[in-house]
């Protein structure tokens, strides 16, 4: 299998599985003598981790992480980052009754497709639980970025129909929606008593913002940095739709509403979303993150099997209700990779200018 790495610099490799006995990362070209401890990843870890609330799945996983190289007496040395979590409360019996069903929505039918073979097991490789090793990996690029003044930061904007009037992402960690508007908690703790009766899921959006990057960092034509952004933004679970700025509504623009005018104190609004010709102009970069419902619901519903038979399908095991809850840490953990290997990718090519 192929396209586990993300990064060019600062390099990502994931590997593990669902129900398999542990997931794992290798970190290659991380800079040297950074402060790293445990800590500093499980803190992060924590934030994304199941059974945290009774609006998520109720797996239950420490998610603690072990570092297994790279670090010498509280610093990178430069060398590979290896990082451990080991699977504890894995349930392969809820999937026994459809490893021979294709789940509508999920890649069951396209890795048989591809590969002849899958890992049933919820999702084996194609399970959300992948992204706990981009949330380690994403901690790590986190903590060097901090120390360029680089802060990168999440919060769900929109949960089905109910959307925030005001943002706050501050406000995102004060309850159990990561929701940026807290006059809208007790909106969504009757939505969800509703939608857990229906046994149904619900989609959400997700506003991602890079902070206290400077400018001309990314590259033009084919490396954008809004096109890399997307890419990794993409590459999560779910994520369907990524929109940078104003996204969408430029379409009801004009051009003069829609050019960010420039003056002396700087640019007057942010309609780009912090890029211009896919290089960072030095605003916040302000991504939208759509995240699809998620596939896995209890209702009875029919598919088809292996032999192309159609067969009925009830979907067993834990699931999250809305996956947008916990993806708020991993859209942050891509942002955070993709944001430190651009930078160190510009370094790397125009080390000798200066920026004021």
């Amino acid at each position: 299998m192929s396209g586990n790495t993300f990064g060019t610099i600062f390099k990502l490799s994931t590997f593990g599985e669902s129900h398999g006995i542990a997931l794992g990362a290798i970190i290659d070209g991380c800079p040297p003598n950074i402060p790293l401890t445990t800590e500093d990843i499980q803190d992060e870890l924590d934030r994304r981790k199941p059974g945290q609330s009774r609006y998520v799945t109720q797996r239950k996983e420490d998610d603690a992480v072990e570092i297994l190289s790279g670090v010498f007496e509280g610093k990178t040395t430069g060398t590979p980052i290896g990082l451990i979590i080991k699977n504890k409360d894995q349930k392969s019996k809820d999937y026994e009754d459809i490893k021979d069903k294709f789940r509508p929505g999920h890649a069951d039918y396209t890795y048989q497709q591809k590969y002849g073979i899958r890992d049933y097991r919820g999702g084996g490789r194609a399970s959300a639980r992948e992204t706990a090793m981009r949330v380690a990996g994403g901690a790590i690029a986190k903590k060097i970025l901090a120390t360029l003044g680089i802060s990168i930061s999440a919060g769900v904007v929109q949960i089905g129909e109910i959307r925030a009037n005001k943002v706050s992402i501050s406000e995102g960690a004060k309850n159990d929606f990561n929701f940026v508007d807290l006059e809208k908690i007790s909106e969504l703790e009757t939505f969800f008593q509703a939608l857990n009766k229906e046994q149904d899921s619900v989609g959400a959006k997700i506003l991602v913002r890079v902070a206290g990057l400077m400018p001309g960092v990314g590259s033009p034509v084919f490396s954008k940095l809004d096109a890399e952004l997307a890419k990794a933004m993409m590459s999560v679970n779910a994520v369907k739709a990524v929109e940078i700025g104003a996204g969408t509504s430029v379409v009801e623009m004009k051009g003069s509403e829609n050019r960010d005018l420039m003056v002396k104190a700087g640019f007057l609004s942010n309609n780009s979303g912090g890029i211009i010709g896919g290089i960072s102009n030095g605003e916040d970069i302000d991504l939208y993150v759509s995240l699809k419902p998620t596939s896995s619901i209890s209702q009875k519903t029919t598919t088809v099997n292996k032999d192309n038979e159609e067969v009925d399908l009830q979907v067993k095991g834990r699931h999250d209700p809305c996956v947008g809850l916990r993806a708020v840490p991993i859209l942050e953990a891509m942002a955070a990779l993709t944001i430190l290997d651009q930078y160190l990718l510009d370094k790397g090519q125009c080390f000798n200018i200066e920026r004021s």
